[in-house]
């Protein structure tokens, strides 16, 4: 069993979370985290949970021209190029053997009229054919650039390490299939 978390992030909140569940993760499986831009083009046949990240932007998935909006609030951003929804539009959908089980995270200010991109990955995820193995969830910046919200790091550790142990225990429940004689 293997997690993959792709995460697109631009100033680093959103990587820090993506991190943060993979650790959590760890407790049940290995788990790989990997920026958006250096994302497999096709979820790898091994993978049993995926996770994708990214910041709510305008209501929803950053778009290329959010992103250079928020590049010119920093001298560094994480994420330049694609975008969590660049990167789920060119997925292909799942093969009818496929196993991998997903959900999606956000980071969003703590207005309550900030939309979530979380919501929008995870109708992506399951249009795609992925069963949601959990709700979308969102962790708190306290301003546009960031810091996270006090907790967010230990919450995105816990709700890792539960999607860890569900994604473990339906795979132990799983009859096995017998190699062929």
């Amino acid at each position: 069993m293997r997690a993959l978390v792709v995460y697109e992030s631009m100033f680093g909140n959103t990587e820090q979370v993506a991190h943060a569940v993979a650790e959590g993760i760890e407790a049940s499986m290995h788990a790989d985290v990997v920026e958006v831009g250096a994302a497999p083009d096709m979820v790898p046949a091994d993978v049993t949970l995926l996770v994708v990240g990214g910041p709510t932007h305008a209501f929803s998935m950053s778009w290329p021209s959010t992103r250079r909006d928020a590049a010119a609030r920093a001298a560094h951003i994480v994420s330049r190029e694609r975008g969590i929804r660049e990167w789920l539009g060119a997925l292909p959908g799942v093969r009818t053997d496929a196993r991998t089980e997903a959900t999606a995270f956000d980071t969003r200010a703590t207005s309550h009229f900030t939309g979530s991109a979380a919501r929008a990955a995870g109708r992506r995820l399951d249009r795609l054919g992925y069963p949601i193995i959990a709700a979308p969830t969102s962790y708190r910046v306290t301003d546009m650039t960031g810091p996270l919200a006090d907790g967010e790091l230990a919450r995105a550790r816990a709700w890792g390490k539960g999607l860890g142990a569900e994604v473990a225990a339906t795979r132990s429940s799983l009859p096995r299939r017998r190699p062929p004689a």
